[in-house]
């Protein structure tokens, strides 16, 4: 069996977050923020991680996400909130997959991006291990 899409997984989970789509509604957007997107939002993408031959089924993608808004203190918000709904979790289905646990690597760090006006963000890292088959 194949290894399912883990930035599909993760997506699928965070849109079930009541919490995180009051604040951005349904623009949880992997891999990168779209051209004019509306704001707030968050997007995501892996940047790797590991798995193991012993167990092919159990991934953990160490995952990049970046929580964006129009001013800081709305992007550490959604920061915030992104936050509640990953740190710690354990063990939550999502279809026919498992979230097994999620850990911030990287706490949240205030960015200001130079090439889009007015686009501020907070980057943070997260390993998630996934039963992904």
């Amino acid at each position: 069996m194949a290894i399912a899409d883990t930035n599909t997984i993760i997506r699928a989970y965070l849109a079930t977050c009541t919490t995180l789509t009051a604040l951005v509604g349904t623009r949880i957007i992997t891999p990168r923020l779209y051209e004019n997107c509306i704001l707030p939002a968050v997007s995501f993408f892996s940047r790797g991680g590991t798995s193991t031959p012993y167990i092919p089924g159990i991934v953990s993608p160490s995952v990049q996400f970046d929580c964006w808004a129009d001013d800081p203190i709305d992007a550490r918000e959604v920061y915030r909130v992104l936050y509640d709904n990953l740190q710690g979790i354990q063990n939550i289905t999502v279809g026919s997959y498992q979230i097994m646990s999620a850990i911030e690597e990287v706490q949240g760090q205030d960015l200001v991006d130079t090439e889009i006006p007015n686009y501020f963000r907070v980057l943070t890292f997260f390993s998630i291990m996934i039963r992904a088959e």
